[in-house]
């Protein structure tokens, strides 16, 4: 491939990939000429690692145009120096000995070994973990390479915090950042961070900081970036075209999440209408994602730009999202009607997601509701109907866990979800107890239930999973929510003394007199049935 130039430059294309079993480099090597006697600059290295190259070089001319010096750069594997690149010594056009391809060949096998012995690397951006054991996001990317150990560069991720908050605060975030990734079917190859006085518009980060990231993600052999926080449309181009990786922000991680849960009617349509209303104001003219919703003939307006068309098939089809749900908001009222009319109380359980809560329903219904250790398990609402003694019943529903900054498009698109809370007359709301940021999920979770104007419901705390705690942990945790119960859905620890609580609670009154049958705490429960 020529390219020719100006004197101050030259603009290079977007490279296709030339060498198929490269898994970092391009496959491409740059030979331009300086037509003054300077040699390699700053730059020039910094288009090569950008662009991945497999090597830059600059040969030099004479006023007539004839050769002179040769000079090369190629990138470097992870070295205890931490350089990124070497720069050879400049030598006579002539004399250049160097075989460029086993050189690129042994960089490529030098780069995969430095993965498989070091595969989250020193230099992730994280400071140095203490002697007592990894952090927690060291152990969840360990996790997520246990889980995929052979999974390829477009399966791999850097997740990356440019924040104005603490260090501690963006590792934590990181860390739930990494499991929601993890439930993603990703590898965490790698996490970085920094902290800034504010952030750049244009691209989050300075100039120092994304060649620190692309480096990374060069050597972790990794073609996704995953930033914390959502990113706007011109920051998501703009940071592509930089890295010329797949960027991704947390919204789209959490929204491919529950594209892949989501398994009723109601539950699909939610999810399509939160990633449509994401990626309208994110299509640009390169997109072409929704060419399939193309309609017949008549689709394409007088004068209309393939932009243009695009976004209103999307608009189209997001009014027709919104009637749907309007639907199924109709037939959930519908069926919450018929209960209210049986005057038969409601028990929601909410809390942070991956908490425990379909367990706990599992273990007092005996159904069989899909739980998983990991995030968003349960995107329907689930209502499963619980016999007590004396002659009492209850119904109790399962719904969408919640996450800090849970992204509005969801909350709106869930909405038809979430009003299962609305009947509520307790809520019951379950937290892991033996995660270390219980009380920070504990208030994200009093928050959004105070945002759905839901704070007026009576709440039930449940401390799950305590058969995790040690006792020192279960007596600080005892002191701090002196009035929360303690359980495990697991053990089925505490779940008589939920029983008793539940009947003090709970306003009987409204209750239809129906023959005693077997308690919740009993293995058998023939009367579970589904909504």
């Amino acid at each position: 491939m020529v390219i020719v130039g100006t004197p101050s430059g030259i603009l290079i294309p977007e490279l296709p990939r030339a060498r198929e079993a490269a898994d970092r480099l391009r496959g491409f090597r740059l030979i331009h000429t300086h037509l003054t006697p300077d040699l390699l600059s700053q730059e020039d290295c910094m288009d090569m690692l950008f662009l991945r190259l497999d090597s830059m070089a600059v040969l030099t001319v004479s006023e007539w145009g004839e050769p002179v010096t040769f000079q090369h750069a190629h990138l470097l594997p992870p070295n205890p120096e931490n350089s990124t690149y070497t720069i050879r010594p400049a030598v006579a056009w002539s004399a250049v000995e160097t075989d460029f391809v086993a050189e690129v060949q042994a960089l490529e096998d030098e780069l995969a070994r430095a993965i498989q012995t070091a595969p989250f690397g020193s230099g992730n951006g994280l400071a140095q973990q203490p002697e007592e054991g990894p952090s927690a996001l060291r152990l969840v990317q360990e996790k997520s390479l246990k889980q995929n150990p052979e999974a390829g560069a477009s399966r791999r991720a850097v997740v990356v915090s440019v924040s104005t908050r603490s260090r501690a605060e963006q590792e934590s975030a990181l860390t739930e950042l990494a499991e929601l990734a993890c439930t993603a079917g990703v590898v965490v190859a790698g996490a970085l961070t920094q902290r800034v006085k504010s952030l750049d518009p244009r691209t989050i980060m300075g100039k120092g900081k994304m060649a620190e990231l692309e480096v990374l993600a060069l050597q972790a052999n990794a073609g996704l970036i995953i930033f914390d926080g959502e990113l706007s449309p011109s920051q998501l181009r703009n940071l592509a075209g930089i890295t010329k990786r797949v960027v991704l922000d947390r919204t789209q991680v959490i929204l491919d999440i529950f594209a892949g849960r989501a398994t009723s009617k109601g539950g699909k349509l939610q999810v399509e209408l939160a990633q449509l209303e994401y990626m309208l104001p994110r299509l640009s003219h390169q997109n072409r994602a929704f060419d399939r919703m193309a309609g017949g003939i008549g689709g394409r307006g007088p004068g209309e730009t393939k932009l243009e068309t695009d976004r209103r098939r999307v608009r189209d089809r997001i009014s027709r999202l919104k009637d749907a749900l309007k639907e199924l908001r109709r037939q959930r009222q519908y069926a919450r009607s018929r209960r209210a009319k049986g005057n038969v109380p409601v028990a929601s359980l909410v809390g942070y997601t991956n908490a425990g809560k379909s367990t706990l329903l599992n273990t007092l219904t005996g159904s069989g509701v899909l739980a998983e250790d990991k995030l968003f398990a349960t995107l329907d609402p689930t209502t499963r109907r619980l016999r007590f003694p004396q002659e009492r019943e209850l119904i109790i529903t399962d719904t969408v866990g919640f996450i800090r900054s849970l992204p509005k498009a969801l909350v709106e698109a869930f909405r038809a979800t979430l009003e299962e809370l609305e009947e509520a007359d307790l809520m019951l709301h379950v937290a892991d107890a033996s995660h270390p940021e219980c009380l920070q999920q504990i208030q994200a979770v009093e928050g959004i239930l105070a945002e759905l104007g839901l704070q007026e419901t009576p709440v039930l705390l449940l401390l799950n999973k305590v058969d995790a705690l040690a006792q020192e942990q279960r007596e600080v945790m005892q002191e701090a929510f002196p009035d929360a119960l303690f359980i495990s859905a697991a053990t089925r620890e505490g779940l008589e003394a939920l029983s008793a609580r539940i009947v003090q609670r709970i306003d009987w009154t409204r209750t239809v007199s129906e023959p005693a049958l077997p308690t919740p705490l009993e293995e058998n429960h023939d009367e579970s049935f589904p909504s």
